[in-house]
Formats: C-alpha cells, structure tokens, sequence
C-alpha cells in the first residue's frame, strides 16, 4: 500500500548568537491564542539537510555516530537518518513576540522547517519498568 502525505511548514527555526526562535509564518498567528501560558512546547521539525534517497535508505547507524556503540536500527536512535525525517524536541518558551516564539534551545539547524508546535502537558504516567540500551 503506497498512501503520500504532504506536509507543509508552518514556519522555520531562526538561530543567532544570542537568540533561538521559531518564526510561525503569519497565516497561524490565531493558533498562537493561549500558547503564552505554557512554560514548553514540542517542536516539530524536518532534517531539511538529510533529504535524500540514499539517507531515507539508511535504516541502521552507530547511535550517536560513536562507532564503538553497536549497529542499530533507526527507530531505536534519535538519528537524523530515517525513513521519514520528522525530528521533535522540548523546548522552554523564553518568550513570545509578533509571531516568533523564542525558546531555549533546540536540536535544529537555523532555516529547519517547523511543521507542527504542540504544547507540553506532563501526565502522572511513571516508567517504574523503564529499559535503557547502555549505550544511552
């Protein structure tokens, strides 16, 4: 079964010396509304860069691109390498002005395109059985 999605962003990652922010392009402004009373977000984001066939090919790496760690598959990394580049992270508001969100920082080259910001919201699940690889 072959099913496409499009996704389109809703804004880019803009990083200088001293700032990082997220530039939502102005046709979102509305889903702003009530953004500014939560201390996080996830970003999502696209590995513009690493959009290739060969890197969507890639479907083992050395996690962290430490060779001394084992071959692993990429679902089981955080590797920018995989089928579908989605990349997220949790990111502090800094602040909020016009439509650009500053945050703290964030794992994203300057021009990555966003294409999705939800808010964090923390739940009172725990991982009393939480598994870790060594390598991590």
């Amino acid at each position: 079964m072959s099913t496409r999605f499009e996704i389109y962003p809703i804004g880019y990652i803009r990083k200088t010396d001293q700032k990082v922010g997220i530039e939502i392009d102005a046709a979102y402004h509305d889903a702003f509304l009530g953004l500014e009373e939560f201390s996080h977000i996830f970003v999502f984001y696209w590995f513009h860069e690493n959009d290739t066939e060969q890197n969507r090919s890639v479907l083992r790496v050395h996690p962290r691109r430490d060779k001394n760690n084992p071959l692993t598959g990429v679902f089981a990394t955080h590797s920018p390498l995989r089928p579908n580049l989605i990349a997220f992270s949790l990111s502090k508001i800094e602040s909020i002005a016009g439509n650009t969100i500053y945050i703290d920082e964030i794992d994203a080259l300057d021009g990555s395109p966003v294409i999705d910001i939800k808010c964090y919201i923390p739940t009172e699940r725990s991982f009393s059985d939480l598994r870790l690889p060594g390598w991590v």
